[in-house]
């Protein structure tokens, strides 16, 4: 349950940012290309600090430390953006990196804590807990535009951002932590390397949550064109959401080999396939767009999960940090470089040609789990040689 809620505040902090800042800036009066740079800062941020910040832990920080400290600063910038913006955009712009340094070890280092607790009892699901996260970011989507409808965007998303980063903070301190803290590396010692198995899936993963790249960007705007009403847009991205809640809660049901990172993978990478076809030949059409966007369960819901069970299984003792903060940081790179090619191409080729895009990246991302499952097997047939002789 205290593992659910820290999801919960943290996706719901998430839920109200991602859709309603750009909406805050845009209130601003700044210029739309301004803007965008604005909004690509903290990607950027996260794909350099994701991966040493979390890699923290193998060095003895523990995860609560980096989730109350990260928290605390969320909530110094947001409170500080609207005198920042009312001084200077550069001022302004140095918050939103900070802000994403704060953030970026959040979400990663509630995964360890999951994982780290999962590992020791059976009776945690990281999935289920997991879901508490995406019903969280739901909710804060569903209502977070009536909320901020009533008290003004201008002043409202800093400040209710400060307040639910406060939420976090107090959640996280309240806490404890599943698992004894490691004992801090030496600093001069080598860290353990990532197993070429947990590379190719983390690169799998990567390649798999990048094919959403297209509709993030452009989904909206490309059914809107096609003449698909607000109303109908906001219930496909929540059919997305719910599908990928449906997962989460009954994963845990299925036979223990549909849960190996291998197929959890490539039931992922298979969906992302179809559904980049899909989307190409769909043109707005809600008959073919509804079961599209309910593969989203699969294209970002089991692809996650495929992730972390290899994150769980195949890290050594020592670098779980890293590993868990290079699945983030690699997502978030691939994703940044599939949004700006989708950019060019949306606006040369159109929607059905960004779409169907995103097809060789799924394509790819299967290849990487093919020679993942050859590499573990290989390994393992070569350790079973050597007990024998």
């Amino acid at each position: 349950m205290r593992l659910g809620l820290l999801y919960t505040v943290v996706f719901v902090e998430i839920g109200i940012a991602m859709p309603f800042m750009p909406v805050w800036l845009g209130g601003l009066g700044l210029d739309a290309g301004l803007i965008g740079l604005l909004l690509a800062l903290p990607i950027a941020t996260k794909v350099l600090a994701t991966r040493p910040l979390t890699g923290l832990i193998d060095r003895g920080v523990r995860p609560r430390t980096l989730l109350v400290a990260g928290s605390l600063v969320l909530a110094l910038t947001y409170a500080l953006m609207p005198l920042a913006a009312a001084l200077a955009v550069t001022m302004l712009g140095l918050l939103i990196v900070l802000n994403a340094v704060a953030q970026a070890p959040l979400v990663p280092s509630i995964d360890y804590l999951t994982l780290a607790a999962a590992r020791r009892s059976r009776r945690i699901d990281y999935a289920r807990i997991r879901m508490c996260g995406s019903v969280g970011f739901l909710a804060a989507n569903l209502a977070g535009g009536a909320l901020l409808g009533l008290l003004g965007d201008r002043v409202a998303v800093p400040l209710l951002l400060t307040g639910l980063a406060l939420v976090a903070t107090l959640v996280a301190a309240a806490g404890r932590d599943p698992a004894p803290a490691l004992a801090p590396r030496p600093a001069s010692a080598a860290a353990p390397p990532l197993p070429a198995v947990l590379r190719l899936c983390i690169g799998a993963a990567a390649l798999i949550q990048a094919s959403h790249a297209a509709v993030y960007a452009f989904g909206s705007l490309d059914w809107a064109r096609h003449g698909v009403s607000t109303p109908w847009i906001g219930t496909l991205w929540a059919v997305g959401v719910a599908a990928e809640i449906a997962l989460f809660a009954l994963v845990g049901r299925w036979p223990a080999r549909w849960r190996s990172p291998f197929r959890l993978l490539a039931l992922g990478g298979g969906a992302a396939l179809v559904r980049a076809v899909g989307l190409y030949w769909a043109e707005g059409e809600l008959a073919l767009l509804l079961p599209l966007q309910l593969l989203h369960g699969l294209t970002f819901g089991a692809t996650h999960l495929g992730a972390m069970a290899a994150v769980s299984g195949f890290s050594p003792e020592g670098a779980r940090g890293r590993a868990q903060g290079t699945v983030g940081a690699s997502t978030a790179l691939v994703s940044a470089l599939a949004t700006l090619a989708c950019g060019a191409v949306y606006r040369s080729l159109g929607g059905p040609a960004t779409f169907l895009m995103m097809a060789p990246l799924a394509l790819a991302g299967l290849g990487l789990v093919v020679l993942a499952k050859r590499d573990r097997e290989a390994r393992r047939f070569g350790a079973g040689s050597r007990d024998a002789v």
